[in-house]
C-alpha cells in the first residue's frame, strides 16, 4: 500500500514536470515547434512507462499526437492522465459491481 502511494505522488510530480517540459516550446520562439518533433515521441514513451496497460498505451498515443500538433501543447496530458488514474478510476474501483440478470 505504501509503495502504491509513493508511485501516486511520484507520478504526479513527474507528470507536472513533463507537462512543463512540453509547454516550454511556447517560451522559445522559432525553435519551439521543432523541439516538439523531438519531444512528442519521448513524451509518448514516458507516458507508457508511468502508466501500465491500456491506460498507458492510450495516453501515450494521445500525448504523442498532442505534442506533435501545433497549438495543443497547453493541454496537460500527464496531469490529466494522473487525475483519471488516481481520482476518477479509483472511485470506480471502490463501487460495488452491478450484476445484470
Amino acid at each position: 500500500m505504501a509503495e502504491e502511494k509513493d508511485n501516486k505522488y511520484r507520478n504526479l510530480l513527474l507528470g507536472l514536470l513533463f507537462d512543463g517540459i512540453g509547454m516550454i516550446s511556447y517560451a522559445i520562439p522559432g525553435i519551439g515547434e521543432f523541439s516538439d518533433v523531438i519531444w512528442a515521441p519521448v513524451a509518448g514513451w514516458l507516458m507508457t512507462r508511468l502508466y501500465k496497460g491500456r491506460v498507458g498505451q492510450a495516453a501515450g498515443l494521445i500525448t504523442f499526437a498532442e505534442e506533435l500538433i501545433p497549438g495543443l501543447d497547453v493541454i496537460p496530458t500527464f496531469t490529466l492522465t494522473w487525475i483519471y488514474t488516481y481520482l476518477l478510476a479509483s472511485k470506480k474501483k471502490g463501487q460495488p459491481k452491478k450484476i445484470d440478470l
